[in-house]
């Protein structure tokens, strides 16, 4: 694979003098084109060989076009707070946003690759990140990111002379580390993994593209050709088919019960059981987070339900079991303009907490299989892949020690009728009951199928759902606080 980027081509200095003023003007006109545009956002992924010339390509890039619009990160051992969250939560907040370009050193492809030539990773394990790798890819290339790969390269001669080269000149000494040495003598071990990781993540939504990284000219014209041609023919496209991209379609059902038909009633309970209830799972719950292994897990609490089910207050009654330092409230409404502008799940995974805190999504990223889908908000290929994206986002984030747990809250058609009529009639109620829940209350039928759809393809093992019945209030309210406890206390 690395063969043909070991020729050593050279462009001499008068073609590349001539070369580069015409692509410059015609780079920096295509980037406000893309900015105009505003549909896509471009992710430039620089990979390669110490010494190959990465950080030089992302100068002249930036020197070519304004780099006001563009966001270089680079990513070295993650900090103590990128270290409490998944693995891809930092990647995951450095995206740019549509009209922009982003150019990240040493992404998610890099820890993979170290960590199986350094043996601690195992073939499986690789194979595993690779798979994620490609999925992960696919779906910004879904969200509209122009993904540009960019192995930069050398041969081991190569590469010896390059690092020694750079050590003689006081000027780029500083360039060259013990770890460069140390991973040179690996060379031959690195080429191996390398080129197996580049052959299983190079896609046709995110391909790889190899450069020979010799001579600073070349590398230089051939990554700006290439940029170039790329971003113009993305602004040149137009619409096209949706994704033919489809699931294998839920089975028949061969009667009327479904998962949430199926749901038994809810219990009755009095208000003086409950005071008595509510006190004691409350208390369960605040003396869980003062256990000392609580501060090596993070808690993510999901709700979700109909309207008028009863979130809210049964959100209240979680919150007041906890000091209010180590928990935020994220309230889920329509996205933002700056939330628009990024891939899907990106609003989620910049709030996700910190080692021994609790992050409450009132509403939460099943959104896009429920609102959006019933009110066509997005595209049906949009809500369909979202299954897979979301099972992927919670595999991530129980794998990280982040106790996930899933409500929804069930009510029936009359019961709801009756408090949108009491909403109304109370006034410190009515500002929970608009249009759009009357609006929605006409596409019950509909909303109804969503969510048992959403269920069927999402309750996994390690994320399943947990259905309460909430017709009464104070039922449910206990049966969440019991539910939240027991995760946690499972986890410890």
């Amino acid at each position: 694979m690395f063969e043909s980027a070991e020729l050593g081509h050279r462009i001499d200095k008068k073609t590349y003098d001539q070369e580069v003023p015409k692509l410059r003007e015609d780079l920096l006109n295509c980037q406000y084109d893309l900015m105009q545009n505003g549909k896509t956002a471009v992710l430039i992924v620089v990979g390669g060989v110490d010494g190959a010339g990465k950080s030089e390509t992302a100068s002249i890039l930036n020197e070519w076009m304004d780099p006001r619009h563009i966001h270089s990160c680079a990513f070295p051992e993650p900090s103590d707070e990128e270290r409490e969250r998944p693995y891809m939560w930092r990647f995951w907040r450095a995206l740019p946003p549509r009209g922009k370009i982003g150019i990240f050193f040493g992404a998610w492809h890099t820890a993979p690759i170290v960590g199986r030539v350094m043996g601690t990773l195992k073939s499986a394990e690789l194979d595993q990140a690779i798979e994620e790798i490609v999925r992960f890819e696919k779906m910004l290339s879904e969200e509209g990111v122009l993904i540009l790969k960019f192995w930069f390269h050398l041969s081991k001669k190569q590469q010896r002379n390059r690092l020694k080269e750079l050590e003689k000149d006081p000027r780029t000494r500083w360039r060259v580390s013990e770890r460069d040495w140390e991973r040179f003598k690996s060379y031959d071990k690195f080429r191996k993994v390398s080129e197996y990781f580049i052959r299983k993540t190079s896609t046709a939504e995110a391909p790889w593209i190899i450069v020979e990284g010799l001579d600073d000219r070349y590398r230089s014209l051939t990554t700006g050709k290439i940029l170039l041609e790329a971003i113009r023919e993305r602004l040149e496209t137009k619409p096209g088919k949706e994704s033919s991209y489809k699931m294998p379609p839920m089975p028949p059902r061969l009667d009327d019960r479904d998962v949430l038909s199926s749901l038994p009633p809810a219990r009755n309970i009095t208000k003086d059981k409950y005071q008595k209830e509510l006190e004691t799972w409350q208390g369960r719950l605040n003396v869980l987070t003062r256990h000392p292994k609580f501060n090596k897990l993070s808690c993510v609490l999901v709700f979700e339900g109909q309207d008028a089910a009863g979130k809210g207050g049964a959100i209240r009654r979680v919150m007041r079991a906890l000091d209010p330092r180590i928990y935020q409230g994220i309230p889920v409404a329509a996205p933002t303009e700056e939330e628009r502008a990024q891939p899907y799940l990106w609003r989620f995974w910049r709030h996700l907490p910190r080692r021994g805190r609790f992050t409450v999504f009132d509403r939460s990223w099943y959104g896009r299989v429920l609102v959006e889908r019933v009110e066509k908000f997005c595209s049906e290929n949009d809500w369909m892949r979202a299954y897979t994206e979301i099972n992927d986002f919670e595999r991530q984030l129980v794998r990280n020690k982040t106790v996930l747990v899933k409500f929804w809250l069930q009510i029936d058609k009359d019961e709801q009728l009756k408090r949108f009529k009491e909403r109304e009639k109370t006034p410190f109620k009515r500002f929970k009951i608009t249009e759009e829940d009357w609006r929605n209350r006409e596409k019950w039928d509909q909303y109804h199928d969503a969510v048992c759809d959403m269920v069927d393809r999402t309750s996994t093992e390690i994320a399943p759902w947990n259905l309460i019945a909430a017709d009464n209030k104070y039922a449910a309210r206990i049966e969440v606080l019991k539910t939240v406890v027991k995760k946690i206390e499972a986890a410890l």
